[in-house]
């Protein structure tokens, strides 16, 4: 298509050329100071017959790019219009001779060799018939065809010679031109091939670069951001329109002391390696990972690279990890412990209340008692959730009504002693079923340790909500438990942490409710998601898979 184009542009040129010369003959025609030998109605009727020629290229110009026969028609056409402006000028002295040369240079350029020396062949042959016409006296002054009769003519070897060296030229310029079209238009396809391989290569190096997974953002030397991929883009939440043309530690949020672009002297050698906190414009926080190399290039350093990744996930996969170690190492030890401290505990109380019922005690030791007593209840029931966490039953999925578990355990709370009259409870739905597959103790456990965590949250009173809801997943569906209150919440820096055990954030808690939580919702293949906000409540959503619950069941029996 570029070589049609080429073709396309070559043919106007010529042709506003032709139209040119065919102007300055009608120019000529009508001077009133040309020369005698240049009879007016010859050089009007030649100027009008370019001026038709032109008008055919123009309206073949489609066909003629496309048609190598066509361009050599036209042009041979050219070459016999030339012959006639020669023979009615004088033949062998005219002074148009030189226009010959005209056809035979386009012919080169537009056909190459082939066409240019048949074009050349051609106008030496017209040429030489015009002479011969002229010594035969075909072509007389009685005819008013040409001004000089034979008599005026030089020896017939003089002109056979002069008709020799101009054929020779002629030859010689369309093989010469067309020698040098070949080249040009040979340069021009491999031109136009490497174009297309380097487009090819430039639009591969985009789709690989816009494929990575990771962000990558090139800046100049002076640390100026010069292009930023898909990937870099989602991961900053930036278009690469905005960050194009900003300084790399605008864009990317670099810490001063990480800050490459502006080192003094700036380090050569390998890529660097950062971890930092990267805040969006939204608000959001992502932990980012970047490594910031020179761009180096066959003339040396002229900029810089960098690579990023959003380690958000990656971060809290390896703090959950962590975590798991860390309690399963502490769960393992403190296991063996919590039971050769409830042996003893369980025959001190059961040693107190025998002596309580057989002891005749005042009303100051009869209440000494019963703090030894209910301390000890409190002791037992701290150790029994920690067993519980240390030790998880096997999970029994059973289908049940979540919807019910949650009205039976508004209906507890309700007679707790720790709710007030100030606190509100709602429950959703209030009437209707919402179906599940898992264990229903344990699941009734979870609901009851974060009612019980809502309620101690909003100790001047409060609203606590009970919802049970279901949700489609791309494996089917899940239900969902949320628990929402407006106590007094989290901080922020807090929000990792909530789930490690003996971290109660309560008077009379043992710190295990939400670790109890984390590790059902885990071991039914599900999730636990806090949502807080410092004097402005909580949000605790547990996603319970139903697929998974299945499974996490299956495997929990074989083991």
């Amino acid at each position: 298509m570029e070589g049609v184009d080429t073709r396309r542009r070559q043919l106007a040129w010529l042709n506003g050329l032709r139209a040119g010369l065919a102007l300055m003959l009608a120019l000529a025609a009508a001077w009133p100071w040309r020369e005698p030998g240049l009879p007016a109605g010859v050089l009007a009727a030649v100027a009008g017959a370019a001026l038709l020629l032109s008008l055919l290229w123009w309206v073949g110009r489609r066909l003629a790019a496309r048609q190598p026969a066509v361009v050599g028609v036209m042009l041979a056409a050219d070459a016999v219009l030339v012959a006639v402006l020669v023979a009615q000028t004088g033949g062998l002295h005219s002074e148009f001779s030189i226009v010959y040369v005209l056809p035979i240079l386009a012919a080169g350029v537009l056909g190459g060799r082939h066409l240019g020396l048949l074009v050349g062949g051609l106008s030496a042959a017209l040429l030489a018939g015009t002479v011969l016409l002229q010594y035969a006296g075909a072509l007389t002054t009685g005819r008013g065809l040409i001004v000089m009769a034979v008599s005026g003519l030089p020896p017939a070897t003089v002109a056979g010679a002069n008709v020799a060296l101009n054929a020779l030229g002629f030859v010689s310029v369309g093989l010469l031109t067309g020698y040098l079209g070949d080249r040009v238009q040979r340069a021009d396809e491999h031109l136009e091939r490497a174009s297309s391989q380097m487009a090819d290569l430039r639009a591969l190096s985009e789709h690989v670069i816009d494929s990575l997974t990771g962000g990558l953002a090139t800046a100049d030397l002076g640390g100026r951001v010069l292009t930023l991929n898909r990937a870099g883009e989602r991961i900053l939440a930036l278009p690469a329109a905005y960050a194009c043309g900003r300084a790399a530690r605008e864009v990317l949020q670099l810490p001063a002391e990480h800050d490459i672009t502006r080192a003094t002297p700036r380090p050569a050698g390998g890529p660097q390696r950062v971890e930092f906190p990267f805040t969006r414009t939204d608000g959001s926080h992502v932990d980012l990972g970047l490594t910031v190399a020179p761009l180096v290039t066959a003339a040396g350093q002229s900029g810089w690279i960098f690579t990023f990744q959003d380690l958000t996930a990656a971060k809290q996969q390896e703090r959950e990890a962590q975590r798991q170690r860390h309690l399963a190492a502490v769960g393992e030890m403190a296991a063996g412990i919590a039971h050769e401290i409830r042996n003893p505990l369980a025959s001190m109380s059961g040693s107190i209340q025998i002596l309580r019922q057989e002891l005749k005690l005042d009303e100051e030791q009869a209440a000494l008692m019963d703090i030894v007593l209910r301390e000890s209840e409190r002791l037992n029931a701290s150790i029994r959730n920690f067993l519980a966490y240390a030790r998880p039953a096997r999970v029994v999925a059973v289908r049940f009504d979540l919807a019910q578990v949650l009205r039976d355990t508004a209906a507890l709370l309700r007679n707790n002693a720790e709710l007030r009259p100030a606190h509100e409870l709602v429950v959703h739905p209030a009437e209707g079923a919402v179906w599940a597959e898992a264990d229903e103790a344990q699941v009734r456990q979870v609901i009851w340790n974060l009612a019980t965590n809502g309620i101690r949250a909003m100790p001047g009173g409060g609203r606590l909500r009970l919802a049970a809801l279901e949700e489609p997943t791309a494996t089917g569906r899940a239900v969902v438990i949320e628990v929402d209150d407006e106590g007094v919440g989290f901080p922020a820096e807090e929000l990792d942490t909530v789930f490690q055990p003996f971290r109660s954030r309560f008077e009379r808690g043992t710190g295990l409710g939400l670790a109890i939580v984390h590790r059902i919702a885990t071991d039914h293949g599900g999730t636990v998601t806090v949502t807080a906000r410092p004097q402005r409540g909580t949000r605790v959503r547990v996603v319970l898979p139903q697929a998974a619950a299945k499974h996490a069941a299956s495997n929990a029996r074989v083991a």
